[in-house]
Formats: C-alpha cells, sequence, structure tokens
C-alpha cells in the first residue's frame, strides 16, 4: 500500500511560479518506480503532465516542456513538480501518481488545485 499526498497548490497570476509537492508513505514504498504528475481541467479528461523514472530519467508533455521541471528526492520519497511561466490554460486539479515496480499498479493522490488567473 502507497498513500500519496500532493500539496503546494494556489491561485497565481498568469507568469508566476508555483511548486507542487507529493509525499509518498506506506508499507511498499520502496516498491515505487516512477512517479509523476497528471492534471485534469473542468470538462476534461486527466492527462499526463511529467513522469521521472527511479533513476531520475524525466519526460514531460508538449505543453509544458521548458517551463516545468519535475525532481525527485529518493530519500523522501517525494516528488516535485516546479511550474514556471504559469499560463490561464494550465488550471487543474493536478494529481501526483506512484507506478510499483513488480506489479506495475498506479497509485493516486488525491489531487491539488491550480489555478492561473488572466
Amino acid at each position: 500500500q502507497v498513500q500519496l499526498v500532493e500539496s503546494g497548490g494556489g491561485l497565481v497570476q498568469a507568469g508566476e511560479s508555483l511548486r507542487l509537492s507529493c509525499a509518498a508513505s506506506g508499507r511498499s514504498i520502496a516498491s515505487i518506480n516512477a512517479m509523476g504528475w497528471y492534471r485534469q481541467a473542468p470538462g476534461k479528461q486527466r492527462e499526463f503532465v511529467a513522469v521521472i523514472t527511479s533513476r531520475g530519467s524525466t519526460n514531460y508533455a508538449d505543453s509544458v516542456k521548458g517551463r516545468f521541471t519535475i525532481s525527485r528526492d529518493n530519500a523522501k520519497i517525494t516528488v516535485y513538480l516546479q511550474m514556471n511561466s504559469l499560463k490561464p490554460e494550465d488550471t487543474a486539479v493536478y494529481y501526483c501518481n506512484a507506478d510499483m515496480v513488480i506489479t506495475a499498479r498506479r497509485y493516486w493522490g488525491q489531487g491539488t488545485q491550480v489555478t492561473v488567473s488572466s
């Protein structure tokens, strides 16, 4: 079992920055492989934002490349999403996820709201 708790969301103006955090806990945290972020805007499907593997390899959605940076503290089992140059279209609930090594099971956090005003 893995529990994920996000924090850091809020209301900002376009062009500003936010940093999201996601802390993992539970009996199975040693088996976590990749961790990442998805987001869901009102009326839209949940979409991929960024991912980082246990070895530090990263991948980003085209819409956030060059603006968002994902990082990971393996000692704290925490993943971060630094979001710069935010745009109104980045407004969404941001969800953290963790993928397990052997089972490939995916766990989700409860989500954190990010609102960017124009």
